[in-house]
C-alpha cells in the first residue's frame, strides 16, 4: 500500500486557472493503483467580515466547504486581514503557505506519496524536505507554475491534463468525447502529428496518443504545434478512411495557455 496525502493551495489554484476544479476527481488519482489516500488538506481564505455582510458569499463559501468536506478533505482556513497604509489604501493579506508546509512535514514520516496542488514557488524548499523524508513528491497545477517548482519535484503534470479535474468552459463538451493533450510529435513538412492526452482508471492516469492533421484545427498558424508547452482541447473520432483508427477533430488552444 502506498500511504499517499493531497495538499491543495486552494488560492494559488483559483487564480491560477484552476476555479472549479472537482475535488472528487483529486480522490480518485490519489486511490489509484495501490495507493491509499491518508490525508486530504484544503488551504483557503476566508473573508470573515465579508460573511457577516455579504449572504451570496456566505451561502457559497458554507456550499464550497460542504463539497470539500463531503470528498474527504480537512478544511484549514486563512482568515483574510486587512491593512490600511499611510494615505489610507487598503490591502487584504490570507497566506497559508506556512500552515501547508508544517503540516505536509510533520506528516510526511506516516507518507509514501504527497500530491502538491500548487504553482508557488514558495513551495520550492518544501519539495526536497519531503523528499528527503521518503515521500514521492508530485505536483499538480494549471497557469503560471513555477520553473523551479515543476523541476524540483518527482513529477508534474498540468491539472488541465487530468481528465475531468476540470470542467470544460462549454460543458457540452464534457458529454461529447472531448479531451485535453500535448503534441508529442509534429511533422511540419506533411502537417500531422500525435497529441498525447490520459485517461483515468483505477490503476491511475494512463498515456494516450492520437493522430491528428493540422487541416482539422481552427488556429490559423501551425507554429502552435511545435511548441511542447501547449495545451490542445479536440474531439477523438472514428478516422473515416479507416473505421479501426481515431483521430483528432476540431483542435483548439486552450485559453490562457
Amino acid at each position: 500500500m502506498i500511504k499517499t496525502a493531497i495538499y491543495v493551495d486552494a488560492e494559488n489554484v483559483k487564480m491560477s486557472g484552476g476555479f472549479g476544479m472537482r475535488y472528487d476527481v483529486l480522490v480518485d488519482l490519489a486511490n489509484s493503483g495501490n495507493s491509499t489516500m491518508l490525508r486530504a488538506n484544503c488551504y483557503l481564505a476566508e473573508d470573515h467580515e465579508r460573511i457577516k455582510s455579504d449572504a451570496d458569499y456566505r451561502q457559497k463559501i458554507y456550499t464550497y466547504h460542504n463539497i470539500l468536506r463531503q470528498c474527504g478533505f480537512r478544511i484549514i482556513k486563512k482568515y483574510v486581514r486587512r491593512y490600511k497604509d499611510e494615505e489610507g489604501n487598503i490591502t487584504t493579506k490570507a497566506n497559508s503557505d506556512m500552515d501547508l508546509a508544517i503540516d505536509a512535514l510533520l506528516q510526511a514520516r506516516n507518507l509514501d506519496r504527497v500530491i502538491l496542488l500548487t504553482g508557488d514557488s514558495d513551495f520550492v524548499r518544501l519539495v526536497p524536505a519531503l523528499q528527503n523524508q521518503g515521500c514521492r513528491v508530485e505536483v499538480i497545477g494549471f497557469n503560471n507554475v513555477a520553473k523551479e517548482l515543476r523541476e524540483v519535484a518527482d513529477s508534474f503534470i498540468s491539472g488541465f491534463l487530468i481528465p475531468g479535474l476540470l470542467p470544460f468552459a462549454d460543458s457540452t463538451r464534457d458529454e461529447e468525447g472531448w479531451v485535453r493533450g500535448v503534441v508529442s510529435n509534429y511533422n511540419p513538412d506533411r502537417g500531422f502529428g500525435f497529441l498525447r492526452y490520459y485517461r483515468l482508471d483505477a490503476e491511475g492516469l494512463q498515456p494516450e496518443s492520437v493522430f491528428f492533421h493540422n487541416s482539422q484545427s481552427t488556429l490559423h498558424s501551425e507554429h502552435y504545434f511545435q511548441e511542447v508547452y501547449r495545451i490542445f482541447e479536440f474531439r477523438i473520432t472514428e478516422n473515416s478512411a479507416s473505421g479501426d483508427r481515431t483521430e483528432a477533430r476540431e483542435i483548439r488552444l486552450l485559453r490562457d495557455n
